[in-house]
């Protein structure tokens, strides 16, 4: 089993996955969670092209919101979409990355990941609310790289 298997138990993706579904259920944005061992790069640069990669920037209103981790180089991103980025800033993203750190520096990697969920859900609820005629566009699910 690989790094990457063994970062989170089975349990623990669920309610990772639980906490997607329940931060998109009030918005037409778009969140998913990106988990691979190591990047060759940088990070930032990994994780545009994972976004892209995953067709987050194919949302009708450009409010993807992609978080990048590289388990083995203990990093991790959180991109936004134009949509998203355009409404909250710099600063928004970059509390949300303090909060999770301080979950990771703690070995508490689930907790991390859906405090990150929830923040970024909450602000995609606020910004961009759940319309009869929006779909889920991707999936819920954690890829893995």
């Amino acid at each position: 089993m690989s790094e990457v298997e063994k970062f989170l138990t089975t349990e623990e993706e669920q309610e990772i996955v639980e906490a997607i579904r329940m931060a998109e259920r009030e918005t037409s944005g778009e969140i998913r969670v990106h988990i691979e061992k190591t990047t060759s790069g940088d990070t930032y640069a990994r994780a545009l092209e994972v976004f892209h990669l995953l067709k987050m920037d194919n949302t009708k209103l450009q409010n993807g919101v992609l978080i990048y981790l590289a388990v083995d180089d203990h990093s991790f991103f959180i991109c936004g979409d134009k949509g998203i980025n355009d409404i909250v800033g710099r600063d928004f993203w970059d509390c949300t990355k303090d909060i999770m750190q301080a979950h990771f520096k703690k070995g508490d990697f689930k907790q991390g990941l859906i405090d990150g969920i929830r923040r970024a859900g909450s602000q995609l609820q606020k910004h961009f609310p759940w319309d009869d005629a929006d779909s889920d566009e991707l999936s819920n699910e954690i890829s893995k790289g």
